[in-house]
């Protein structure tokens, strides 16, 4: 192997036993972290968003190196958009009923619920806010606020209009098919 790619057995058994350089072992943290933030979006952020949420987090990294990290291990945003000004269908899960049936008039409290998240720029990056409304009042009864876009942000926030919540009949709850 050595004679046909032209090197030394010395060069070789140098290379193989030399520990990683500062960039691979950098670039082995940051991947790790990508991942993390991946697996917590449930895969649907692409570089452009890590490389928004790596450097909220304080990392000095470009988009590019963002970009071959995720490309060389696999790792993309989910989903892809295709086409440029083709409708997009809603395509919903197995089992889902549409309850709502875009009815969002409410006749009693606490009858159904809306959610919607809302992007806030601020000095410090990027802010996301979800908010839970009551379709009878339109009175805010849950909210959340997170630096990432991810379900756990709107689950803070129908928990909260849970507990705030004082009925104990059913509510709709009417929720975007993104998170």
């Amino acid at each position: 192997m050595c004679r046909c790619l032209k090197v030394s057995p010395s060069g070789y058994y140098a290379w193989e036993s030399r520990s990683p350089s500062l960039r691979e072992a950098e670039n082995a943290r940051l991947l790790e972290r990508i991942r993390d933030i991946h697996d917590d979006s449930g895969g649907i952020i692409g570089a452009p968003r890590m490389h928004e949420d790596l450097q909220a987090e304080g990392e000095s990294i470009s988009l590019n190196r963002v970009a071959r990290l995720m490309a060389a291990h696999g790792i993309q945003g989910w989903p892809r958009k295709k086409g440029r000004g083709r409708k997009r269908q809603t395509v919903r899960p197995a089992g889902i009923k549409n309850h709502l049936e875009r009815d969002f008039t409410a006749l009693e409290p606490d009858s159904k619920w809306v959610t919607d998240i809302t992007e806030i720029a601020t000095q410090e990056g990027k802010l996301y806010l979800c908010v839970v409304l009551d379709l009878h009042s339109k009175l805010v009864i849950g909210w959340s606020m997170h630096h990432r876009q991810d379900r756990h942000m709107v689950m803070r926030a129908v928990e909260m209009a849970v507990w705030q919540r004082r009925g104990a009949a059913n509510v709709v709850l009417h929720s975007d098919r993104g998170c």
